[in-house]
């Protein structure tokens, strides 16, 4: 018996070693993954940033402008699987370089320890789930997840687009990346993908006129507040060969949904508010022969907008809270497109390398007022053209440049820049 197990054992190792690609199949996969992406950026602004260049915007018309490096994105991402179709992935995200504070002992002075902010930035955990896959069709994810609504959130990592820095409209108006605690359901069937998602409704306190929603999912505390809560929905399709479609909708309450609860008289305006989000978008990606042509419709209704632009301007909120108090649109909209066409597609000798010629139109408008608001910021209304170079030297790796012109309406001064950057996206392990 023991002869013919090790005749066995010989005879298949033979049989690897005349197929290598058998041995390769045969390999498990690895448990743990590790991978990220990160985003290096200079842009030189060609206008001023001045809090005052919508208001006053004759006076900065021949602003020199500025430059700056930035990190927008370094993303850590770890993961493992647990067997029996268990998984589990994490994501950690330090924005623009992180937050650095120290404290530190003055000896120059009396000795007295001293909190310092020696730079900028955010440092969040962007998602931290855990997953049961039943089969392909269907699988519930638990915990802090992305959620897909857009373009941009579906697809954010910066191999992904072209501009430096991610696609502006998207961007402008709704949360991005967007993550939050919640759960998730999702799957594949043939050609079409699903998710659906139960997750904590924004914060109106924290809407505003430059981004409308956008900031609405953040929270101050240690925890996410959660009176109200919300659906997301979102509908993938491949069953054109090269093309992508996709659309997406979210739909919650947001008015009230802060810690602090309000109970209104019968008499008060706003007793019966609810402040409805509702948000729906549409997409398509093509890819083939060189050539990449993408696109994206973003449209958003707020209810009772002119009421609560009156709550969040009016309340006596402390100097320290984080509340914009600014008035808030009861629309917003964004849509945009890009092509972009690699000019060594028709060279064979390139190998894998790539060199994408694109340009891009972005137009958005963050505050559209009801017509019950006679407040009105025209600033917000913009149209944005793009036009760079992307090299990939590997699929991993991308270097970017571009000149973006952003252009607002007559009576403000338009806003040219210059970008260049290098990024990186992949799994390491």
């Amino acid at each position: 018996m023991k002869a013919k197990m090790a005749a066995g054992a010989l005879m298949m190792g033979i049989l690897l070693m005349l197929n290598p690609l058998q041995a390769q199949e045969t390999e498990k996969k690895p448990r743990l993954t590790l991978g990220g992406y990160g985003e290096a950026v200079y842009t030189r602004n060609f206008y001023s940033d001045n809090m005052y260049r919508y208001t006053h915007a004759a006076s900065y018309a021949d602003a020199k402008g500025h430059g700056r490096f930035d990190l927008p994105h370094v993303v850590i991402n770890l993961g493992y699987d647990f067997g029996k179709g268990w998984t589990m992935g994490s994501e950690i995200e330090f924005e623009h370089g992180g937050s650095e504070v120290a404290v530190e002992i003055e000896a120059e002075e009396t000795g007295e320890f001293e909190h310092e902010i020696e730079r900028g930035g955010e440092v969040a955990l962007e998602q931290f789930w855990i997953q049961k896959s039943f089969g392909k069709g269907f699988n519930i994810r638990m915990g802090h997840v992305v959620v897909p609504v857009g373009q941009t959130n579906k697809a954010h990592m910066p191999t992904e687009f072209f501009t430096c820095y991610r696609p502006e409209g998207e961007f402008t108006i709704l949360p991005c990346t967007w993550h939050e605690t919640g759960i998730s359901l999702w799957g594949k069937l043939g050609d079409w993908r699903y998710e659906a998602m139960v997750i904590p409704a924004l914060n109106s306190n924290m809407f505003n006129n430059a981004n409308w929603v956008k900031y609405g999912s953040a929270s101050a505390y240690e925890f996410r507040v959660a009176n109200h809560l919300a659906g997301v929905l979102r509908i993938d399709n491949y069953s054109i060969k090269n093309l992508h479609l996709g659309v997406s909708g979210y739909v919650g309450n947001c008015f009230n949904n802060d810690i602090v609860t309000n109970e209104f008289s019968e008499t008060s305006p706003y007793k019966d508010v609810k402040g409805t989000v509702v948000i729906g978008t549409a997409e398509f990606d093509y890819k083939a022969n060189g050539l990449v042509l993408r696109g994206n419709f973003d449209y958003g209704y707020l209810s009772e907008a002119n009421l609560i632009s009156s709550w969040n301007k009016n309340q006596n909120h402390q100097s320290f809270s984080p509340y914009p108090r600014t008035m808030v649109g009861e629309k917003a909209i964004a849509y945009g497109g890009e092509a972009a066409y690699d000019l060594f597609h028709p060279m064979k000798a390139v190998d894998d390398q790539k060199l994408y010629l694109f340009g891009r139109y972005d137009y958005y408008d963050s505050y559209i007022p009801s017509a019950l608001t006679l407040t009105d910021y025209q600033w917000t209304d913009r149209h944005v053209m793009t036009f760079g170079l992307n090299y990939y030297p590997t699929d991993q790796i991308v270097i970017k440049a571009e000149y973006a012109k952003r252009f607002l309406k007559e009576q403000y001064n338009d806003e040219p820049s210059f970008s260049i950057g290098v990024a990186y996206s992949g799994f390491f392990k």
